[in-house]
């Protein structure tokens, strides 16, 4: 039993961060039809430019914001710079031009930072916290518990705010939002920056976990994106599901059989959904573009 919660602690903790990076391919995903493989990158910048910006003296919170920023101001170039002016290519084009968007963050944060590991002091310490035979570390408290405000913040903005409310109307009817008013290129440029800083929040809760590189993205972006196909492409719900799914999957996967598959969960889900519901467990939504 105490190793089953072990297991339990672990996969929530790790499910969490998934759920974070589904949530930012959902976000752009409703809004403009994207599917953004440059997600995972946010996570990247949140989690190394916290660890430089405090190994520069600066006070967690402070770097922690500063990250977000620079988070943001990277998701609204890539709006702005690659997928703006790409508006109406087709989908596998846009996929590749977020691919290639990635490849060129990595590339610069190989230059800004470095190509050595890093990882964040706990917030709250590192003793950990024990519960019905098991330990939980107060950072998976911490890393969890974001998620959860995350979520919450998001849903409270959507549904009860104006911008909110813009940001669903454009998702539903492009031409419609238009026509009522909304400047759909603001909340496309929206969309990508609250992306952003979901992903970094995410970075900055798990690095120290499970420590930080210039590449860690990538990961975090197919993990991500495996969520979001489980939960259902497009429902926010099914995001947060769908990481909670893949996190412990993956870890009762490493608990019971080898850590050498860990990996493999996220692709074999993947795949399980593509050829038996390709629609997720919650459905995507089905918008008809006019």
């Amino acid at each position: 039993m105490a190793e089953f919660l072990q297991l339990v602690f672990s996969g929530l903790t790790v499910g969490a961060v998934y759920a974070l990076v589904a949530l930012g391919f959902t976000l752009i995903y409703n809004a403009s039809d994207v599917i953004n493989f440059a997600q995972g990158d946010f996570v990247m910048i949140g989690g190394m430019g916290t660890v430089f910006l405090t190994a520069a003296g600066l006070a967690l919170p402070v770097a922690a914001f500063i990250a977000i920023v620079a988070a943001v101001m990277v998701g609204l170039a890539l709006h702005r710079f690659a997928i703006q002016p790409a508006r109406g290519a087709s989908p596998v084009a846009l996929i590749m031009i977020t691919i290639g968007a990635s490849i060129f963050i990595r590339g610069v944060a190989q230059i800004v930072f470095d190509k050595q590991f890093h990882s964040l002091p706990a917030f709250s310490g590192s003793d950990p916290i024990h519960l019905g035979g098991a330990t939980i570390l107060p950072q998976s408290l911490w890393v969890m518990g974001g998620a959860l405000v995350v979520v919450a913040g998001l849903y409270a903005f959507l549904e009860h705010t104006l911008l909110g409310k813009a940001v669903l109307a454009t998702a539903a009817n492009r031409l419609a939002a238009r026509l009522v008013g909304i400047n759909v290129t603001v909340i496309l440029a929206l969309a990508f920056g609250v992306s952003a800083a979901i992903g970094a929040v995410a970075g900055i809760l798990v690095t120290p976990i499970t420590l930080t590189r210039f590449d860690v993205g990538t990961l975090f972006a197919l993990k991500g994106f495996a969520a979001a196909m489980l939960g259902g492409m497009g429902n926010p719900l099914g995001a947060v599901v769908g990481g909670l799914l893949i996190g412990l999957l993956e870890t009762f996967g490493a608990g019971y059989l080898s850590s050498t598959y860990k990996d493999a969960v996220a692709f074999v889900a993947i795949l399980l959904v593509l050829l038996f519901m390709p629609r997720g467990l919650f459905g995507g939504r089905s918008v008809e573009r006019v």
